[in-house]
């Protein structure tokens, strides 16, 4: 079985920061998958759930509202594993192209007195937010965004070597 490409990425090598998950072409049509990284997968404590949730309204709310930017987001989401979230655009462009976008996301969150959407009526889970704690994720993702924006590892994914067998399957040790 093929491999998928999130999981060809040397996780031990990650570093908070923008990356390109991949990219499709769709009758013709780019689109791109970004792996928006907060948190060093296996090394540091996960974003806590109630925080990703409300960082994942607030932020959602803010690209779908982006004038600029609106007629290209597809989705935002978190990551399974609660290090980061998915941003998938129309088109195709380098990570750095997207950094200003990403930094006005999470200095946006600041702004937020409340979590939008976060009620009965328009929540699957509205009870499960946290702001406060949002807000703090938010600063300090953005702050590191600032310091490192001119560190190119933040915008490069590590790629694990994977050997290929004579009849053209993946190898793993195990």
């Amino acid at each position: 079985m093929k491999l998928i490409e999130s999981f060809s990425v040397d996780h031990r090598y990650i570093v908070p920061g923008i990356f390109t998950s991949r990219v499709d072409n769709i009758n013709n049509n780019y689109v791109t998958t970004y792996d928006i990284r907060l948190k060093r997968p296996n090394q540091e404590p996960v974003v806590d759930v109630s925080a990703m949730h409300s960082l994942e309204h607030i932020i959602a709310t803010y690209l779908r509202n982006n004038k600029e930017w609106q007629d290209e987001i597809i989705y935002w989401g978190p990551m399974g594993c609660l290090t980061g979230f998915y941003l998938i655009l129309k088109g195709n462009r380098k990570p750095q192209e997207i950094y200003q976008l990403i930094l006005d996301s999470f200095i946006e969150v600041e702004k937020y007195t409340e979590v939008p959407g976060a009620t009965e009526v328009n929540c699957g889970n509205y009870l499960l937010h946290n702001l406060n704690m949002a807000k703090w994720y938010a600063k300090e993702f953005s702050d590191y965004l600032k310091k490192n924006k001119d560190n190119p590892l933040i915008f490069e994914y590590p790629k694990t070597e994977r050997l290929i067998t004579d009849d053209g399957n993946n190898f793993f040790d195990s």
